[in-house]
């Protein structure tokens, strides 16, 4: 895992990455932010396990968990593995909070299969945060959500982002997702960017902007 702490950050994102992906493959986002360095901010990058992924023939890479397709909700996230990579990243959490930064002074924020995790993970989190960000990504065991959704989560604040020709994560995944969010009263900011799966100037600023904006005095 890859940890940049600065000096006096009170403030902290954990960043999840895609699949195939690493922490590693994340940081140079996280660079192109260019937060202030008045603000400091500590930046957590964990790597998901290597493990078989069906829709790629089976081949090892790192993943949060195996996808088996995209035609049915059941099949686009083990929900067993889903389960274990969010007890993975509430460990985090706690460790963060042992270490002095409130949890309402975190962000969970993820990119396609780590933006999975992150939704998942902030909105049954009992305490409140700073907030989730969610990249070109989707909802796991999505009929759950209602009898799940933490207290806390009611009123957390919430970023998705997309491409509208995202090949991998359809923009109609992503819409889905913020349906599903608004029907269970929350009020997720949307954005749409005229990109594939991945991420572009305009959205960097976006990120940054929302950013600065959860961790304002």
């Amino acid at each position: 895992m890859i940890d940049i702490h600065p000096d006096a950050a009170r403030h902290a994102v954990i960043w999840l990455h895609g699949l195939g992906d690493s922490g590693a493959g994340l940081a140079p986002l996280v660079e192109a932010l260019a937060l202030p360095s008045e603000l400091p901010i500590r930046h957590l990058l964990p790597d998901a396990p290597e493990r078989p992924i069906t829709i790629n023939m089976g081949h090892k890479m790192r993943g949060w968990y195996d996808i088996k397709g995209f035609e049915r909700p059941e099949d686009r996230a083990d929900e067993t593995e889903v389960r274990a990579a969010c007890t993975q990243i509430t460990t985090l959490l706690t460790r963060l909070e042992q270490e002095g930064f409130a949890p309402e002074h975190v962000v969970i924020a993820g990119f396609s299969q780590g933006g999975v995790i992150a939704s998942f993970t902030a909105l049954r989190h009992p305490t409140p945060l700073a907030g989730l960000l969610c990249m070109s990504t989707y909802l796991a065991a999505p009929d759950a959500l209602l009898a799940e959704l933490s207290d806390a989560a009611r009123t957390l604040p919430i970023c998705y982002m997309h491409g509208i020709y995202d090949d991998v994560v359809h923009l109609s995944m992503g819409w889905d997702a913020k349906q599903r969010l608004e029907a269970a009263g929350l009020a997720p900011q949307w954005h749409e960017y005229p990109m594939r799966h991945e991420s572009c100037r305009p959205q960097l600023a976006d990120v940054r902007a929302w950013l600065l904006a959860r961790f304002a005095p």
